[in-house]
């Protein structure tokens, strides 16, 4: 599992490291390991370290030093390095000294020296920085961008902010970023992570001096592998869950349709459906149990997934808003989507004494905090967390970061690192309003369920698209090849 931490919590974990350590050496141990990816770097882009043309963009912060230091490190490999101080008379004293006794020069002229380089190292701001980057640097770091060379950022990419994934100026966008000692939210949530590239992680020794409970978490397959429910020898239907399908409308039969698809892949051991769309439904997958409603006629189930494509017709002949109520007032675990989530009271939610999972995308967040679109999408981090407090419910926020946040505070927002462009496609919600029901209705905890249900989402539509378009059908036909990449 990848964890990240608050940049309050990283600068803690480091005073406490940097207690016990000889003055310097924690910059030491990050320059060593920023000059050893470079290296690699370099090795793959020309085949060789020696010779190759390195620019350092530093400020005058640590991450100016640990490129100093690094670039020090490549000079006496044999690597023409150059300096661009951005930050006149506050350079980092130590660091320029072991560079330029290393044999590297300061530029004379920035803009030449990057025309010709092969990699240019950016250690204009650290994870303090905030607003972006300050103009005068900004036709510098343009022109980094435009020269050709891979761009590497050391610890996190200038002008983001670390902290929340935001990028509220101007920011440098890298093919690489080397961060040390632990993630940093913005290196995982968007817009910051677009700019980060390939991350890699450098061990610098901060992991003993981190709390246990992290900021961010990130599953990976081994963590998905652990928490997706298998059926054993003893189950049956019920055991393996049974999730109710609220969904659809004669405008929007096919939503109906994709979520129970979902369900079904998604390892539902039944699906009751309960909608207008029953004979959709049925004529493409006959096992579903159908049901004219209300949903808590229908039969036992062990939660329900309701709101994908409702619309405003007719639904169990009251209307969708009937449905939803009727299913927010049963006492086993709900999932709440697109129509549905515009229905929703946030009193009733609170008041629920299951759990409740909504799964709004920007828009429906936006309009459920009251907001403009842009605001969640610039603030994903801030605005999971507040609907998640507000409604006191699981939230899975989608989009191009998809975040589950718990409404307890203290528990780790989780970041989904399975996503794909290609899944902004009609109906893609649908299938995974689906499968995340029918992971509640096996047993997970909701935040378990959102979790895992848009990993593998996530990583359904990477292998049915493979840079590919995709339709939300091959999602869910997909969604058992995941299982299996998954558990191996």
């Amino acid at each position: 599992m990848r964890t990240a931490y608050s940049v309050e919590t990283v600068r803690s974990a480091e005073r406490e490291l940097m207690a016990r350590l000889p003055e310097g050496a924690l910059m030491q141990r990050a320059a060593a390991g920023l000059a050893a990816a470079c290296a690699g770097l370099l090795r793959d882009l020309l085949g060789r370290v020696y010779g190759a043309r390195v620019v350092l963009l530093v400020g005058s912060g640590d991450n100016g030093g640990d490129a100093l230091y690094a670039g020090a490190r490549l000079a006496r490999r044999g690597a023409a390095v150059t300096v661009v101080p951005l930050a006149s008379g506050r350079t980092h004293e130590g660091g320029l000294t072991a560079l330029l006794g290393a044999g590297g020069r300061v530029a004379d002229d920035p803009f030449d020296v990057l025309t010709a380089a092969d990699l240019v190292l950016d250690g204009i701001t650290g994870i303090g920085g905030h607003g972006g980057l300050r103009p005068d640097a900004v036709p510098v770091a343009r022109a980094a961008r435009g020269s050709g060379a891979l761009v590497v950022a050391v610890d996190l990419p200038s002008g983001v902010e670390a902290g929340s994934g935001e990028v509220t100026g101007e920011a440098l966008r890298a093919d690489v970023t080397v961060t040390f000692g632990t993630y940093k939210p913005g290196l995982l949530i968007d817009p910051a992570r677009e700019h980060a590239g390939a991350v890699r992680l450098v061990d610098i020794g901060l992991a003993p001096h981190l709390p246990s409970v992290p900021e961010l978490e990130a599953l990976q397959h081994e963590d998905v592998a652990r928490l997706l429910p298998v059926p054993t020898g003893e189950s049956d239907k019920y055991r393996r869950g049974v999730v109710g399908v609220v969904a659809g409308s004669a405008r929007y039969p096919g939503a109906a349709v994709l979520a129970v698809s979902g369900a079904l892949r998604g390892g539902a051991g039944a699906v009751r459906y309960v909608g207008p769309g029953a004979d959709a439904v049925i004529a493409r997958f006959p096992e579903t149990l159908v049901h004219g409603g209300p949903p808590s006629k229908a039969g036992r189930v062990q939660a329900w997934a309701v709101g994908p494509g409702l619309g405003d017709a007719p639904c169990d002949g009251s209307g969708p808003e009937a449905a939803v109520a009727d299913v927010l007032a049963s006492d086993v675990p709900v999932l709440v989507d697109a129509d549905g989530l515009r229905l929703l009271d946030a009193e009733t939610v609170r008041g629920r004494t299951a759990p409740t999972l909504l799964t709004p995308h920007a828009g429906e967040a936006a309009a459920l905090l009251g907001v403009a679109r842009p605001e969640v999408e610039a603030g994903r981090l801030t605005a999971v967390r507040e609907l998640a407090a507000r409604y006191g419910a699981t939230v899975l926020l989608k989009g191009s970061t998809t975040l589950v946040a718990d409404p307890d505070p203290a528990v780790p927002v989780r970041v989904n690192p399975t996503g794909t462009s290609w899944l902004a496609t009609a109906g893609s919600g649908d299938v995974l309003s689906g499968l995340s029901g029918s992971l509640l209705a096996a047993g997970l905890p909701a935040r378990d369920a959102a979790s895992v249900a848009a990993y593998l989402h996530g990583l359904s539509a990477r292998l049915a698209s493979r840079n590919a378009p995709l339709a939300a059908d091959d999602v869910a036909e997909n969604l058992p090849e995941a299982w299996r990449n998954v558990v191996g």
